[in-house]
């Protein structure tokens, strides 16, 4: 009877992660909507039943009960409003609730992802069907002065995080978005900082946080990459790090980086120029951002990759050497 009832509540456990693994994935899924259904029409005074009705009968949904199980279990229902609404074609249903909740007659969105560069995010604008496009071929100067930014390299600027916006909202109002949200957190953090850290200013903070979030493959180990760098820095040592050379080497690089290019000379060249390079070289997360103005207290210089995301951490070259020899060369 024992194992009887344990198997049960076994299969009953699998059950209830699986289905509620399938029901996320539908929340969050494109509906990927055909041009006739981005534009739909909610009748006045009608229920939640009645609206995910009038969503299968213009095209958004398949069948309404996955959509009406979602605005009960969010208590979304009592607040979905009536009117005209012209959907991104790659709306989710749960962006869906949201516009129908908020009464907004567009919604778009966009995500800029952690480690990645400016021209990555000009990209991910210029192909995003609910943004209205006015910088394209716009010069990342003329950009900066559109969005009020003192600096003159867009690099690391703005603040990686999804952003919700109404429909035919222009590139410019999105970067400068971004912009104010880096702006905003960086200050909160820099006046946070630990004491007697070696950057003259937040801007310098932003350069080694966009590097420690380039060299980091494991989240945790954040804070003592931030601490091998900062000691580095400290002792007037070369930072030799691997993704500013790479910055450095822009279209050069394919993918593969050799002992010849660490010798080639750049601003970014970490391992031939001293100190912190000129710009960031990528957007940093809030947490890099963290770990650059709180590194880890440790006596550790160097460290090295041990292939599965995480790092060797030495406080001496002979060390280090080991660990080279033990995780790169597998000997």
């Amino acid at each position: 009877m024992i194992k009887h009832i344990k198997k049960w509540i076994t299969v009953s456990i699998i059950s209830t992660v699986l289905l509620s693994g399938w029901f996320v994935y539908y929340a969050i899924y494109p509906l990927k909507l055909r041009p006739s259904s981005q534009e739909v029409v909610i009748q006045p005074k009608s229920g939640l039943k009645s609206i995910a009705n009038q969503l299968v009968a213009q095209g958004v949904l398949k069948e309404p009960w996955r959509f009406i199980f979602l605005a009960k279990l969010l208590h979304k229902e009592q607040y979905l409003q009536a009117g005209s609404y012209t959907l991104n074609k790659n709306i989710s249903p749960y962006q869906l609730l949201l516009s129908l909740n908020h009464g907004k007659t567009t919604q778009g969105s966009i995500t800029f992802i952690e480690g990645r560069t400016f021209e990555q995010m000009r990209q991910k604008l210029a192909v995003n069907d609910a943004v209205k496009q006015t910088i394209a071929g716009l010069p990342e100067a003329e950009i900066l002065k559109l969005i009020s930014s003192p600096y003159s390299a867009a690099e690391g600027l703005f603040f990686p995080d999804t952003f919700y916006f109404d429909r035919n909202t222009t590139d410019i109002e999105l970067l400068k978005t971004s912009y104010n949200a880096m702006q905003s957190k960086l200050e909160k953090a820099w006046q946070g900082r630990a004491p007697d850290l070696p950057y003259k200013n937040s801007y310098q903070a932003l350069v080694m946080a966009s590097i420690i979030e380039k060299e980091t493959g494991k989240a945790s180990e954040r804070p003592m990459i931030a601490g091998v760098f900062v000691n580095r820095l400290r002792l007037g040592m070369r930072l030799q790090t691997d993704p500013t050379v790479i910055y450095g080497m822009g279209m050069r690089f394919d993918g593969n980086i050799r002992k010849k290019d660490l010798s080639i000379d750049t601003p970014y060249n970490t391992y031939t120029r001293s100190g912190l390079p000129p710009t960031p070289i990528a957007m940093p997360g809030l947490a890099a951002i963290e770990a650059a103005l709180h590194p880890a207290n440790t006596k550790a210089l160097y460290f090295v990759g041990k292939g599965d995301g995480s790092h060797a951490f030495s406080s001496n070259l002979d060390e280090h050497n080991r660990a080279v020899v033990k995780y790169q060369l597998k000997k």
